[in-house]
């Protein structure tokens, strides 16, 4: 069992909660107004990109030796045309610069809230937690608390690759809000 602690109590926030409860972990929320105080050992910062950077940019010392958990789709909200970070990093890569004390996992940024409450992709295929970070013990940190939870999890790399899984959701979630897809659906990763 782990401590999990999740930034954000939104329909990502919950969704991502129901699960690591799910795989019999401990969970608590923080709101932005709450004291970052008794975090667990995972942190889940299930927040759009720019509160999830100025989270990680302020509270160095709090998250310093934590498994932290970046969702964020950097997507331009205006436009929904493109992704806010440079054309050679990502969300998570910004984020891990502001945390070099922590162990920065990009993870459920290709999952719908939906998908990971139902734990199926359109009602056929398990869903799917793609995790990729710099920190081997960190991604199997995750791994263990979700191992329970009714969803997969696939190590996706390092770090590096948190820019093509950006990519990814950015291209599900244009597909959802233009009614190609359902929010109920998505990609499915299958074995």
């Amino acid at each position: 069992m782990a401590a999990i602690t999740i930034f954000g109590k939104g329909n990502m926030g919950q969704a991502i909660g129901d699960v690591f409860k799910q795989g019999g972990n401990q969970v608590s929320f923080i709101d932005r107004d709450d004291p970052v105080e008794n975090l667990g050992a995972i942190v889940v910062l299930a927040v759009p990109y720019a509160a999830a950077l100025t989270i990680a940019q302020q509270n160095q010392a709090q998250l310093a030796g934590k498994v932290v958990i970046d969702i964020s789709n950097p997507l331009n909200f205006e436009t929904w045309d493109e992704l806010v970070v440079p054309a050679d990093s990502s969300a998570a890569a910004q984020i891990a610069a502001a945390l070099p004390k922590a162990k920065v996992v990009k993870a459920f940024n290709t999952t719908f809230a939906a998908t990971l409450q139902s734990r199926q992709v359109a009602g056929q295929a398990p869903t799917t937690v793609l995790a990729a970070s710099d920190h081997a013990d960190a991604k199997q940190a995750l791994a263990a608390a979700l191992s329970d939870s009714g969803v997969q999890v696939i190590d996706a790399g390092s770090l590096k690759r948190a820019r093509e899984l950006e990519s990814f959701g950015f291209l599900q979630m244009t597909l959802a809000a233009n009614d190609k897809i359902g929010w109920t659906g998505g990609f499915a990763v299958l074995k």
